[in-house]
């Protein structure tokens, strides 16, 4: 039993670290170029949708893969 689970576990940790690493990428270049601008990082309403609907759209992605149909 503890096999099966195994995998589970390996797969829920690989994810939060993968999303903790693009996560920490993504905040470190909204403040390099905020830091370039000479300004505070801002994202406007438009901004905000569309990383929104990109992030559903890999989501989509990853809910995907393995479908062999």
């Amino acid at each position: 039993m503890e096999g099966l689970n195994n995998w589970k576990s390996k797969t829920l940790i690989l994810g939060a670290i993968i999303g903790l690493v693009s996560g920490l990428g993504a905040a470190y270049m909204l403040v390099r170029r905020a830091e370039d601008n000479r300004t505070t990082p801002q994202l406007s309403s438009g901004d905000s949708i569309k990383l929104g609907l990109g992030v559903l759209g890999l989501m989509r992605l990853v809910a995907e893969m393995g479908d062999d149909q």
